[in-house]
């Protein structure tokens, strides 16, 4: 994951506190509400964690093949991530 809690807590808070003070989001308790935002947020950076775990294990099962197709394992990577967030409906 690419932003630490404290980052994510912040950007829960941002976003809740300029919801509410927009008029935009009625709370009975941001400190809830800022809680529930940052799980959301720390669930959807983890699917991108879980998908590029997939990735280096499909990577791994086909490294002879990828060293006698001279291809890097930084294009190939980029590749079968593509291929694997098309298939499963992950917007990257």
């Amino acid at each position: 994951m690419r932003l630490n809690p404290d980052e994510i807590e912040f950007i829960a808070r941002k976003i809740v506190k300029t919801l509410v003070a927009e008029g935009k989001l009625e709370v009975d308790s941001q400190a809830r509400v800022i809680e529930a935002v940052g799980r959301v947020i720390t669930d959807e950076l983890m699917v991108e964690d879980r998908l590029n775990e997939e990735v280096r294990e499909v990577l791994i099962q086909h490294a002879s093949e990828m060293q006698r197709s001279n291809i890097t394992y930084t294009e190939m990577f980029k590749m079968v991530k593509r291929k694997l967030a098309k298939e499963k409906g992950i917007v990257l």
